[in-house]
């Protein structure tokens, strides 16, 4: 079975790319959903991702302890369907910071224009300005895991937009 990885930055569309990859048969994980098992409180994640994006060495250290448990999930998924069955991607946000893009067969970026992915969070999550972009500062720039992927969905348009991009992007694989 292909390793499959879909990245991105914040705000990008990655969550709504995913559904729409479910509802084409492709089965998914997301990295995210498995933290948010792993500190299951709303508050304490908030709190903890206030101290984190205003100090990088605070972040460097929460990573070490989180991404060996994200990434053993991670493997576990693509484990339990290695005998074939539906395709499986896993949902991966920091793909590229974390060093795991030579584990993958395919990689897809989700990118978005900086002001589109600002807008979504100040009007979607409830960020200031400045609060949507030290979340951006701490990622790789989207520019970059584009340029680093096998293929790349734009999402500035509508959700229709998007899901009619998500299912090109699911003809190419059936095609490659």
């Amino acid at each position: 079975m292909r390793r499959i990885a879909l990245t991105g930055g914040i705000a990008c569309g990655k969550s709504l790319a995913a559904r729409f990859l479910r509802e084409l048969g492709f089965e998914t994980v997301d990295a995210d959903d498995i933290v948010h098992e792993l500190i299951p409180d709303p508050a304490e994640r908030r709190r903890i991702a206030a101290e984190v994006f205003s100090d990088p060495e605070k972040r460097r250290a929460l990573e070490a302890e989180i991404h060996p448990k994200v990434k053993a999930r991670i493997n576990a998924f693509f484990a339990e369907g290695a005998d074939g069955g539906s395709p499986r991607i896993a949902i991966v946000p920091l793909l590229f910071e974390a060093h795991w893009d030579a584990e993958y067969d395919i990689i897809c970026t989700i990118a978005s224009e900086p002001e589109a992915q600002i807008s979504r969070m100040t009007a979607n999550r409830g960020y200031t300005r400045e609060e949507a972009e030290m979340r951006m500062a701490a990622q790789m720039p989207v520019a970059e895991k584009s340029a680093r992927s096998h293929y790349t969905i734009h999402n500035n348009g509508t959700e229709r937009d998007l899901r009619d991009a998500v299912g090109r992007f699911a003809d190419w694989l059936k095609n490659t």
